[in-house]
């Protein structure tokens, strides 16, 4: 079968967690990012409940597709391939997406390519998502990557071939730290952008809650980890404290010093990776990066140290389906060829296991 591999057209499918995405790309041209969330559903539980989540995604995944293809104003038949994310990501979640585009894949004929989530949020950052022509990703880049379900830093050295973890996440990722501390403040899910929105009236230096493995005992074996668990804790007992003693809580103060604790340990181990191997280039991705702190402090603190920062548009740093097909488009201009059907869900596939081939 003859593919375009100079601009192919390939649509993304991306189920791994709470968000139905589908996107269409003409190389690295966005022509349709359809997101469809089921955030509302989760909210009754404070979090993302992974049978909900599948259930979801089987609901959503036809009318996003026809929209999309709406939206892109293609057929069908007239696609080069599908892309889809075979993980990381909720085993439920990703198995919908996945035997739908394999059920896509065989219908229409088309070559499947199954990708890894992670490295799609690097993908996004080709795209402009007014639509206008893309653009390469600058090489080699240190990219991190913040959600609610990861908390990841990488060096890129090539989108396609050469991606290799450098830190993530012992315990809480950010985003998840930011929904449960946000209950514990009394503020609704998800708790990112509420934290954000009460933490523009407060003080970030009132309280100097803890940064996580960023004391010198740790640097040796966790020099680009992190962890969000004992400031979430520290944040909680704090809180308790004040209740006990009949005191009102800050929360304006609590949520503006907890957000500058995470804020702090992410940009500082970013900026050092980009330091130590020599990249002055810093890539964003991932929901947490919408927060309005996150990305002052990155633009700050970036300048500073003289490294060239990138965020793509808020649009393409959540999941979505459009950085899945742009990292399918990518493959095939490589030259790479197809996954085999024989691939599944990997909820723990590696950052380095780039495309799952079979």
């Amino acid at each position: 079968m003859a593919v375009n591999r100079a601009e192919p057209l390939v649509l993304g499918i991306e189920t791994s967690c709470d968000e139905t995405g589908i996107g269409i790309v003409r190389g690295t041209r966005l022509l349709s990012n359809t997101i469809a969330s089921s955030m509302d559903e989760h909210a009754r539980y404070g979090g993302v409940v992974p049978e909900v989540a599948a259930r979801a995604h089987l609901e959503a995944l036809t009318p996003a597709l026809r929209a999309a293809v709406a939206d892109a104003d293609i057929a069908l038949d007239e696609l080069d391939a599908i892309a889809v994310t075979s993980g990381p990501g909720l085993a439920g979640a990703l198995m919908v997406g996945v035997g739908a585009a394999k059920a896509l894949a065989v219908s229409l004929g088309k070559p499947i390519y199954a990708v890894n989530h992670l490295v799609g949020h690097v993908g996004a950052d080709l795209l402009d998502a007014s639509g206008g022509p893309g653009h390469a990703v600058e090489l080699p880049t240190i990219a991190l990557l913040v959600s609610g379900g990861h908390t990841s830093l990488l060096l890129v050295r090539d989108l396609v071939s050469d991606v290799q973890l450098l830190g993530e996440t012992i315990d809480d990722a950010a985003g998840e730290a930011f929904d449960k501390v946000a209950r514990v403040l009394g503020l609704p899910y998800p708790g990112g952008p509420q934290i954000d929105r009460v933490a523009a009236f407060g003080d970030p230096k009132a309280i100097r809650f803890p940064r996580g493995l960023t004391q010198p005992k740790d640097m040796e074996k966790h020099r680009y980890d992190f962890s969000f668990s004992g400031l979430k804790t520290a944040v909680a007992r704090w809180v308790e404290q004040r209740q006990d003693a009949g005191e009102e809580v800050p929360v304006s103060d609590v949520a503006a010093s907890f957000r500058e604790a995470v804020v702090d340990v992410l940009i500082t181990k970013a900026l050092a990776a980009c330091e130590d191997f020599g990249v002055p280039r810093l890539l964003l991705g991932g929901g947490v990066v919408a927060n309005a702190r996150v990305r002052e402090v990155a633009t700050e603190r970036s300048a500073r140290a003289g490294v060239a920062l990138r965020i793509p548009a808020l649009s393409l740093c959540t999941d979505n389906g459009a950085m899945i097909a742009a990292l399918g488009a990518q493959l095939i201009m490589a030259g790479h060829e197809p996954s085999t059907l024989s691939f599944g869900a990997d909820s723990t596939l590696p950052v380095t296991e780039i495309q799952v081939a079979r």
